[in-house]
């Protein structure tokens, strides 16, 4: 396997994981389906995923070792719990089983971490000491229906979000004081109400803040984040340093670049590479919200080699395509969906020298190369698998493609 990619930059042979990591069963596991590898052997779980994506990828060119965790658990710095009864009529907190409405109490889970775990805890004995009844949703009765927790783990900072189905709900200061009081990590508690027929945790309503600024703040990559309660942020901050440092390195800055960053969310990745000598990096996203904070960032960090655009990343890119504007890196990262042929075809059509792929999902980043490949003047270069989330059937991947013409 030829493991280089240009003059400076090396695909790491080995994943710096711990051998000895043995495979630790949850009880949960079957009910809730979050972890599909529970019980596995992390090596085994890591030559599965490296299986996977050499198989999608390697007709495209070379895939490196997959970077594993030294302690692949309690990873999760965001925590959503649903709220309701169980057959005794007691009080819990849990997920749906997966496909199903069916609440599976959770006390400890494996993957999340630990204070998000403890805070949820004291949410739950608080619940149910203030006599809080749980939202019913077929008879749409009752108060609290979701807990969402983030977690900065850089920072040890805590946001909570108490999710209501009721509009008359309001927790007395009492609750939100003990809280704090217990966790000195909670920075911040706000209060939504979401009593739409929806799956979703937080609904298009407003969130309202309880206690604190609203947010919270964490560090990744030596770069400042806001983080708030619909804010993307990767929920292994861990695994995503080295995402992002992998990524930075396959640009290869030199200082002159015009630097795209599509599906850009609150800006991470296009904050990253501004900061790692970039020329001037343009994000592009379409949630107002996300651009927002994007921009709050931006300033947050001193950066000011970079600029947002709320818009479509389609139209804007095949806007500067008509423009004759001149683009040397794109990076993407967008859902677990992939892209689409017209932002693929707006991509080939501004016909940057390089092109930074990242994804969650190596099905459709295997459709999407095809299509780059076959419809472009480009080459895979080189593909580095990331196991960002352990336990989990789910793998990330970040892929250079270099224009050939």
């Amino acid at each position: 396997m030829h493991n280089k990619i240009g003059s400076n930059f090396t695909f790491p042979h080995k994943s710096p994981y711990t051998e000895a990591v043995m495979a630790k069963m949850c009880p949960k596991a079957g009910a809730c389906g979050g972890c599909a590898l529970n019980g596995i052997k992390y090596s085994k779980q890591l030559e599965r995923k490296q299986a996977l994506v050499e198989d999608l990828l390697l007709p495209f060119g070379p895939v490196a070792s997959i970077l594993g965790m030294s302690e692949p658990f309690f990873y999760r710095n965001k925590v959503q719990s649903v709220f309701g009864y169980d057959k005794k009529g007691e009080i819990v907190s849990g997920i749906y089983r997966e496909g199903t409405h069916k609440l599976i109490p959770v006390r400890d889970c494996m993957i999340e971490d630990q204070e998000a775990d403890a805070v949820l805890a004291t949410i739950r004995d608080l619940v149910k000491s203030f006599s809080i009844p749980p939202y019913d949703e077929d008879s749409h009765t009752g108060a609290i229906r979701h807990v969402l927790i983030r977690r900065a783990v850089a920072t040890d900072q805590t946001l909570v979000v108490l999710v209501s189905g009721s509009p008359m709900f309001r927790p007395k200061d009492a609750f939100v004081r003990e809280i704090v009081r217990r966790h000195p990590s909670v920075k911040t508690v706000l209060l939504h109400i979401n009593n739409q027929d929806t799956s979703m945790v937080l609904s298009d309503g407003p969130i309202r803040t309880l206690y604190g600024e609203g947010f919270i703040q964490d560090n990744l990559c030596n770069l400042s984040f806001r983080i708030s309660a619909r804010s993307f942020y990767q929920v292994n901050a861990t695994q995503a340093a080295k995402l992002y440092t992998i990524a930075m390195r396959m640009a290869r800055f030199k200082g002159n670049e015009n630097v795209i960053d599509a599906y850009c969310g609150t800006g991470t990745i296009g904050l990253i590479a501004s900061s790692w000598g970039a020329g001037h990096v343009t994000g592009i996203e379409l949630n107002p919200d996300a651009v927002e904070d994007a921009v709050f960032n931006a300033s947050l960090n001193n950066l000011q080699n970079v600029s947002f655009i709320c818009a479509d990343a389609s139209v804007e890119m095949k806007k500067m395509a008509k423009e004759g504007a001149k683009v040397d890196v794109v990076f993407l990262d967008p859902p677990r969906s992939g892209s689409d042929e017209r932002f693929l075809a707006s991509l080939i059509r501004l016909a940057p020298k390089t092109v930074i792929y990242i994804s969650c999902n190596p099905e459709t980043l295997a459709r999407d190369l095809r299509y780059i490949t076959k419809m472009g003047p480009y080459k895979m270069v080189g593909a580095q698998p990331v196991d960002m989330f352990p336990q989990t059937s789910h793998i990330e991947s970040c892929v250079l493609l270099e224009r050939t013409s």
